[in-house]
């Protein structure tokens, strides 16, 4: 899935995230970055209005690939894994960014918030009724999860951008999987994989004062 510009499908996402969690429900980070691939398309598909996220996903992206490919590869197989080698070797800047700008927590920190605003977004999506302006369902989401960490003129471009939003039907056909209710129909399937990784990574951080680091 190195291919980030060719066609978005829900189901490879979907996929992804399904095998995500081992039988000891560790995050695997292949599969994780994977589905992050796969969900880059799905913003790159939706034109411009997504970019300043997808941009910044594609290198954190990158940063992870390093990562894993690096000498120190063996620890970068799960999140937990890569949280007890990063954090038991003093490898993560817990108060201001200095000698590890790039620690694969601080990197995974921000696809995971990213995720939230995602699985927010797609979750009302697919409850939403037939005639959901979908601009008002992604602010939302975004002011319930993003909207924290950026500035305000970073948030004011947003909302503004997402104006720019298909109908909800022209949105959930994107998704590259037949009619506006099949669409919904994967979502019902995708999206409680997607939040279980999601509470798990943040139990994780929890445990380890890892949510704010900057």
């Amino acid at each position: 899935m190195d291919d980030l510009e060719s066609e978005f499908n829900l189901k490879v996402v979907l996929v992804c995230f399904k095998q995500c969690l081992n039988e000891k429900e560790e995050v695997l980070l292949e599969y994780y970055l994977d589905g992050w691939r796969g969900l880059v398309r799905f913003l790159n598909s939706l034109g411009t209005i997504f970019s300043f996220i997808s941009k910044d996903v594609v290198t954190k992206l990158q940063i992870m690939d390093q990562l894993r490919s690096g000498p120190q590869q063996e620890h970068y197989s799960s999140l937990q894994a890569m949280v007890a080698y990063e954090v038991g070797n003093q490898l993560v800047d817990l108060e201001r960014r200095s000698r590890h700008p790039d620690s694969g927590c601080r990197t995974v920190l921000r696809l995971h918030r990213a995720l939230h605003w995602l699985q927010l977004f797609l979750e009302g999506v697919r409850t939403s009724p037939e005639d959901a302006r979908t601009s008002a369902l992604c602010t939302d989401s975004y002011n319930a999860s993003l909207a924290t960490y950026h500035p305000w003129i970073i948030r004011r471009a947003v909302t503004v951008a997402f104006c720019a939003l298909p109908t909800r039907k022209v949105f959930l056909e994107s998704m590259n999987v037949g009619s506006s209710q099949q669409a919904v129909e994967m979502l019902d399937e995708a999206l409680p994989f997607i939040e279980r990784v999601y509470n798990i990574s943040q139990k994780l951080y929890a445990e380890h004062a890892l949510l704010d680091l900057p």
